[in-house]
């Protein structure tokens, strides 16, 4: 069973677009969207383990420039 996290994603003034851009093209990334309020995108990741979640987060989502935040919540239910 894999481990699913939403990432909420603040982003600098006008990277919005290409951060979007960029986070689709990473392995584990299920979904991205631009939403309204404190964050500019959310992302849904999965991955075999909460290490593995760990590891997309800090070694390739946190290198995308233009990220300023970001704040992971672990899904704890399944559907």
């Amino acid at each position: 069973m894999s481990t699913k996290a939403y990432i909420l994603i603040e982003t600098a003034v006008g990277k919005s677009r290409s951060v979007g851009e960029s986070l689709r093209e990473l392995d584990g990334v299920r979904n991205v969207d631009a939403v309204t309020g404190p964050f500019d995108i959310i992302a849904v990741v999965e991955a075999p383990d909460l290490n593995a979640v760990g590891d997309l987060v800090t070694s390739q989502v946190h290198t995308i420039n233009g990220i300023v935040r970001t704040v992971t919540c672990l899904a704890v239910g399944t559907d």
